[in-house]
């Protein structure tokens, strides 16, 4: 089975996948509101598809306890789907451009960060740590169907980790 590696999220390494949703200083910034507030602008390409819309959601997740071992992957061909951690919390987000586990990316997601999947990403459903945690859901509503999922025949394995990720 393989063991994947925790990696830092940055935008470079997720680029492949999506968007890293962040108040970064590499983001297109700048003040508004007679200068009392900084806007961080455009951070992630939100695509409803041909014949849907936008719509906003919480989604509330269970932790996962580690080791965790990934059985399953889901995509969305028609929109991309945002997550925004709304509790603060670190958690885990597996992506890969194929449904394999040689494909399979693990990030560590912090409290400060969101993503954001390109329609068609592989993805495994939310991965919460130590708690309870919600999440500002965007994606799509529409005509079509919107989730595939799929059950790997070879199975992953997320490794308990001390809060510090290794490079790929």
């Amino acid at each position: 089975m393989k063991v994947l590696p925790v990696e830092e999220l940055t935008s470079e390494a997720f680029a492949p996948f999506g968007d890293v949703i962040e108040a970064s200083d590499s983001a297109h910034h700048f003040a508004i509101n007679g200068g009392n507030t900084e806007r961080y602008h455009d951070l992630a390409r939100l695509e409803p598809g041909e014949r849907g819309r936008i719509i906003v959601s919480i989604f509330r997740a269970q932790p996962r306890p580690l080791p965790f071992t990934i059985t399953l992957l889901e995509r969305h061909p028609l929109g991309s789907q945002a997550f925004v951690p709304l509790s603060g919390r670190d958690y885990l987000v597996v992506v890969a451009l194929e449904p394999t586990p040689s494909a399979l990316r693990c990030f560590l997601a912090r409290g400060t960060q969101g993503v954001n999947y390109a329609p068609g990403t592989w993805h495994h459903p939310l991965l919460a740590l130590d708690e309870i945690s919600d999440f500002l859901v965007l994606d799509r509503s529409g005509a079509g169907s919107n989730c595939d999922e799929i059950t790997l025949t070879e199975q992953a394995l997320v490794a308990p980790f001390r809060g510090t990720c290794r490079s790929s």
